[in-house]
Parts: C-alpha cells; structure tokens; sequence
C-alpha cells in the first residue's frame, strides 16, 4: 500500500489518513507533497494514482484499489484488518463513536477555517469568535459523553485508541496550537492523544518539513 499525504504541518485530513493505516497495523509507503507547490502540481499531472481523486489528500493506493477520502480510507482499513481495530465491540459505544467520527467528517466549518491546523506554532491571546467558540463547545461535550459512558477502558474517547481519536486528533492540534481553554478531563485526554507516539512521530515530522503556507502563519483566520 501507499498512503499520499499534504504537508504534515497544515494537512488535518492527511494527519486522519495516516493515523488510520498506522491504526491497521498494515505496511505502507508514504509520500509526502506540499499542498500548494509545483511538485503537488506536477505530480497530479503526472501520476496515475493520484487522478481519480482530482488531487486531493490523502489518498490510499492499494494495488488497483485508490481511496481519496480519509473516512473511506479508515473503513477500506477496517474491512482489511477487522472492524473491532477501529471500533468499539459495544453496540452503545460503537453507535456513539460512529456518529462522533461522521460530525466531524462533516461539520464544524468555523473551527476549521477559523483556527487552521500548523503544528509548529503556538498563538496566546486567541479569542474564538461566537461560531467558533459553539464548535468548541460542541467538541468538548462530545468528548466528555464519551468518555463518561465509554472510556474507562483507557485514557481514549471510548477507552481504547481508534476511529474516533483518529478523527478528533487534528483539533486536539488546534487546540494546542491557539491555547483553546478546556475542563481538566478535556485537558487529559488531550495529553494522551498529543503523547500518542505516532501522534509525535507526525509532529516531528511536521517540525522538520521546510514548507511554509503564509495565510495559516499569521494566526485565527476571519470568517
């Protein structure tokens, strides 16, 4: 398999797509493009696995098999290496976690264009606009449901780390990076999804990327 991934720093969507073949456990090669740059350009117009996608990121290429959305790549995994890997066995759980991963497949658009992802910085003083700040609190009340009801199997969203996490990674990003202000539960679970090692692995990845997109340095974006 090969896994097609944007710049570490600023890809949230990529950051999903490998987390979820480091979830299956799977071997996989990885390259890496910058978003904006001429080689992401000429390698659309040059690769045949990157077409049927229109170009975006991440993509799984597995044999004929090419998988452009980071949903459908978690659950083209999951059918490979067994649902259970990604899911909660409880049928409670696993329905809250799906419809946890759908809603953010789908929604809080203020957060994501308000607050993009760059792991390698960190803003003080940021104040979440109204739109925002109701993505947050949505969030942060997904997170404490679930855990309440389903986490005392492990520090993760539903105990054990899987989909969800996978999915929620990329905000528990944002929040690092822009200095959301959460509870002490929302705190710990943070910290558990930061140390995660392949979290790290990514981080540090992004830290040495030479990539610089301008519009995501200059701090929250206006709606």
């Amino acid at each position: 398999m090969k896994l097609i991934v944007g710049n570490r720093n600023y890809s949230s969507w990529s950051l999903r797509g490998w987390l979820a073949c480091k979830q299956s456990g799977l071997h996989f090669e990885e390259l890496t493009v910058s978003l904006f740059g001429e080689d992401w350009e000429e390698a659309k117009r040059q690769r045949g696995d990157i077409q049927p996608s229109s170009g975006k990121v991440p993509i799984l290429w597995d044999g004929e098999a090419v998988i452009w959305d980071s949903l459908a790549i978690l659950e083209y995994l999951a059918d490979k290496v067994g649902r259970e890997r990604f899911w909660p066995k409880d049928d409670a759980a696993r329905g809250m976690a799906r419809s946890m991963v759908a809603e953010m497949h789908s929604s809080y658009l203020a957060l994501r264009r308000g607050l993009p992802m760059n792991m390698r910085k960190r803003f003080e003083g940021v104040e979440p606009s109204d739109e925002m700040r109701s993505d947050i609190v949505r969030i942060l009340g997904l997170w404490a449901e679930a855990r309440a009801r389903h986490g005392k199997g492990g520090p993760f969203l539903f105990g054990t780390f899987g989909a969800a996490d996978i999915f929620y990674a990329p905000v528990v990003s944002r929040f690092v990076t822009y200095g959301v202000t959460v509870p002490g539960f929302a705190q710990a679970y943070m910290q558990a999804v930061w140390e995660h090692d392949w979290m790290q692995q990514w981080f540090h990845g992004a830290e040495d990327e030479q990539w610089v997109i301008a519009q995501y340095e200059e701090g929250p974006q206006a709606l």
